[in-house]
């Protein structure tokens, strides 16, 4: 029956046993720490990697521009005047192409006056004549008036009849004498006409005839 082998022999054919020497426990230790902290490592960088591969994924197309991603163009330089009422009736005129053909209402002609009819000429026998007297006896002069020597014209109207009889007198003219008129009046209403005619027919019309008063013979 063999011996077995000393002590010292047994820790050296086995270092990594849990039964080594503390110099093969230390190194088994180290490697499973070197280990742990590789797999640690990967995880992390694989954490990593999956966490920026789902921010940048979330990012691409959701993320709202900021002030420095957006650009504004330039506003353009203002116009002046004369410029501005040219673009304005150019776009009017862009407008009014744009709406088709407008109906424009033409105002109406006025009515061509009517031709001036000739004057026709009076018919001779539409004009209508005057009365024209037959009998007129001459006015007495007033004693009165005769011894204070009054004379004078007085203008009477008188209006005849179609009979040529005088239905109305009125002095146009006195002749400043109060009997004087009265006395033409009178004498006047004594007289007779030839009434007016109008178409061959009597008509009434008037006539004014002046009575003269001469104390002076």
């Amino acid at each position: 029956m063999s011996a077995p082998p000393p002590r010292e022999s047994r820790e050296r054919e086995s270092p990594l046993l849990p039964g080594g020497s503390i110099l093969g426990l230390s190194r088994f230790a180290w490697l499973l720490i070197a280990a742990a902290f590789a797999i640690g490592l990967l995880l992390f960088l694989l954490l990593w990697l999956d966490q920026r591969s789902s921010n940048d994924f979330y990012r691409a197309d959701g993320a709202a521009p900021t002030a420095s991603d957006q650009s504004f163009n330039p506003l353009p330089a203002p116009l002046p005047a004369g410029a501005a009422q040219d673009s304005a009736s150019g776009m009017h005129d862009r407008d009014t192409a744009l709406q088709g053909p407008q109906v424009v209402e033409e105002p109406l002609a006025p009515p061509a006056p009517l031709p001036e009819q000739p004057p026709q000429a009076p018919d001779a026998d539409a004009i209508a004549t005057t009365p024209t007297a037959i009998e007129s006896p001459a006015p007495r002069y007033p004693p009165a008036a005769w011894r204070r020597r009054e004379s004078g014209i007085v203008l009477l109207r008188i209006h005849v009849g179609a009979d040529g009889e005088p239905y109305a007198v009125d002095v146009v003219d006195s002749s400043r004498s109060r009997l004087l008129d009265r006395a033409a009046v009178d004498a006047v209403k004594r007289w007779r006409f030839e009434p007016a005619q109008r178409n061959g027919q009597s008509v009434p019309g008037q006539v004014e005839v002046p009575i003269a008063f001469d104390a002076s013979g």
